[in-house]
């Protein structure tokens, strides 16, 4: 039973680069395809659609920072911990990478057809931005309390 927990822990440990960076790459993805699009539809801006398409890749930093948060020896004491917040956080960064790419592409579409929204329009990618920064100081808080 104690090397499945400790198994479990050591999945916790790497799940939040993991998560984060599948988020990562299905955002940008999702992001990056509506910029091409754009860049197909007009004659300038091209810079700032490919700017707005990495904009989720910010969550793969996130994951990063938290599994190293999360180093310590991996033992039965410590495995439960480890992977609660490790798979809590890793599964709010994949979300929200994912939901930032989606509000990334809505904001390269409305600024395609009405430049002067473009600010206005990454307001939403912003905001989902906010609850990923949420999830990684939550995680480096909890990550600070467990022993080791």
């Amino acid at each position: 039973m104690n090397e499945f927990v400790v198994a479990l822990g050591w999945a916790g440990l790497f799940a939040p680069m993991a998560l984060g960076a599948m988020g990562s790459v299905i955002g940008c993805a999702v992001a990056g395809q509506a910029a091409i699009g754009a860049m197909v539809d007009t004659e300038s801006g091209y810079g700032r659609y490919i700017g707005v398409s990495v904009m989720p890749s910010s969550q793969v930093i996130y994951g990063i920072v938290v599994m190293f948060s999360l180093q310590r020896d991996v033992t039965p004491e410590t495995a439960p911990a480890l992977f609660g917040i490790g798979i809590l956080a890793g599964l709010a960064l994949l979300v929200s990478a994912m939901r930032q790419g989606q509000a990334c592409a809505s904001a390269i579409h409305a600024s395609k057809t009405k430049p002067e929204i473009f600010g206005l329009s990454l307001a939403p990618a912003a905001i989902v931005e906010g609850f990923a920064v949420f999830a990684f100081v939550f995680a480096l808080v909890l990550a600070g309390g467990i022993p080791g």
